[in-house]
């Protein structure tokens, strides 16, 4: 117990001296996942897409190479950056473009290592959203897309206007979870000097030697963070998949007594909206509830 009194009593000692520190290295964490998360996904959309375009067997050659091309392409890339560690694409794109560009392109100063830092989450989290959204394209009805393609649309209308808005929602908890990861993922960016939250633990413990209070604040932040990004994400789906019931409205009196509407715990008729009843559609009512009940008149019949 007093090991944890001890533990308590470091860790405030270093939130109070050094929180700005620490808050400093959560706002550049946030900021780069976010910011990477973004561009991730629309490469990922734009590899998704571009890996499901179709083409038939009596389309121009150029066409079939092209596309044959470009997924290939994207195979390679995906393979790539899926296949291989951050901290590694790190070290390639932050040294590697400088080496082999003779200097002419180099990332300089702290703008340089933000740079480097965003491509290479960025680059990393497309590959993984490439194959999201090829998934959720594909996990569309086909019949949507041949319901679409019979009412005259184009492809790009398809995409647009019929698939992407489902493929969405399916893809949705997957942009999450790449959010998240790249909120713990962030940290192997120290390797090319990025100060992010963890970071700035390192550089706090080699000046004051308390490893282990430094790091129980770090799992408590990315904890909090993580966290939070989960309940919004939750919100936003459920916002996102809309009110979980409806209700059938209707203005015509005789709509309903048609026999388009019903309710297993009432009587026929009983949902009718009076506001709109006329006394002729009462009398209407009336008499098919007496057909219901005696049976029709033998002078109607």
């Amino acid at each position: 117990m007093d090991r944890f009194l001890e533990l308590g009593q470091d860790i405030a000692k270093l939130w109070s001296v050094y929180n700005k520190f620490y808050l400093e290295g959560i706002a550049n964490t946030l900021i780069l996942a976010l910011v990477a998360t973004l561009f991730g996904c629309i490469i990922g959309l734009v590899c998704g897409v571009l890996n499901t375009i179709p083409y038939a067997p009596n389309d121009n050659l150029f066409k079939k190479i092209l596309l044959k091309l470009v997924r290939a392409i994207v195979r390679i890339y995906v393979e790539v950056f899926r296949g291989t560690p951050m901290v590694l694409q790190a070290v390639f794109i932050y040294y590697g473009l400088p080496y082999f560009t003779y200097n002419q392109v180099a990332f300089a100063g702290n703008e340089g290592i933000w740079i480097a830092s965003i491509i290479v989450v960025s680059i990393n989290t497309g590959a993984y959203m490439a194959e999201s959204v090829r998934g959720g394209i594909i996990s569309i009805d086909p019949g949507q897309t041949e319901g679409a393609k019979a009412i005259g649309m184009t492809h790009v209308q398809t995409m647009v206007h019929v698939i992407m808005p489902q493929a969405l929602r399916n893809i949705m908890p997957q942009i999450g979870n790449n959010y998240i990861i790249n909120v713990k993922d962030t940290s192997v960016m120290f390797i090319i000097g990025f100060m992010d939250f963890f970071a700035k633990h390192k550089f706090l413990v080699g000046l004051n030697g308390l490893y282990f209070p430094s790091a129980v604040i770090e799992m408590a932040g990315y904890l909090t963070l993580t966290l939070s990004a989960s309940f919004l994400l939750r919100l936003i789906e459920k916002l996102m998949d809309g009110k979980s019931s409806y209700k059938l409205a209707s203005q015509d009196a005789l709509a309903m007594s048609a026999g388009t509407y019903s309710h297993p715990e009432r009587e026929p008729f009983a949902e009718q909206n009076k506001e709109y009843e006329s006394h002729a559609a009462k009398a209407q009512r009336e008499r098919i509830r007496q057909e219901l009940k005696y049976g029709t008149p033998k002078g109607d019949r």
